[in-house]
């Protein structure tokens, strides 16, 4: 797919099963949900390339919404699948995951760099061969009290869901922004206000 025929490729990380439904981990899932909901969206989302996949034009840009089905270790598998059917260049992929060291409420433009630890995102480095993606990293504050792996499983409180939506209303400004701007400017325009 080429010239006019470009697409974006905008995949929420998470669990597969409705024991996952408003996890820390899902907060792929649960942003992309949200987006396509503010926009009066009804998806109607398709079982392929090892996960639930959507595709719409928004501001004139021709975009596909992908939710792996793999299991967050294995969320590479279903990237790549899609990436390979559509010709989708690295460059047009936006990861949207959950990060521990980010203040819940919090979030993070980044164009490219290591995993930090996040199985979804070094499985996806792995499958591409290469970190040169871009992400948007969802803050999940972190519990020194609790193993990460639980953690990350533990659903959100009454009060944190209020955080994170007020959060994800900022955020669909941030994903309308990425469908018009550089990559460059977007960090510039919100990584700075967001410290």
């Amino acid at each position: 797919m080429r010239g006019s025929d470009k697409m974006k490729l905008v995949v929420g990380l998470g669990n597969p099963g409705k024991e996952y439904d408003n996890t820390r981990h899902n907060v792929g899932f649960s942003f992309i949900d949200f987006y396509l909901a503010s926009k009066n969206i009804i998806p109607n989302w398709s079982k392929k390339f090892d996960g639930l996949v959507y595709s719409c034009t928004l501001n004139s840009e021709k975009v596909l919404f992908l939710k792996p089905q793999t299991f967050m270790n294995l969320s590479g598998n279903s990237v790549i699948k899609a990436m390979k059917y559509y010709d989708i260049d690295i460059n047009d992929i936006l990861v949207v995951s959950d990060d521990m060291d980010i203040i819940l409420g919090n979030f993070k433009l980044k164009s490219a760099g290591s995993c930090g630890g996040h199985n979804g995102l070094r499985d996806i480095e792995n499958k591409l061969a290469s970190s040169d993606y871009k992400r948007l990293k969802i803050g999940i504050s972190k519990h020194n009290d609790i193993e990460s792996k639980d953690y990350v499983l533990g659903k959100f409180s009454k009060d944190e869901n209020s955080v994170l939506n007020d959060l994800f209303l900022k955020l669909c400004s941030v994903l309308d922004d990425y469908f018009l701007l550089p990559f460059s400017d977007l960090m510039s325009k919100y990584n700075r206000k967001n410290r």
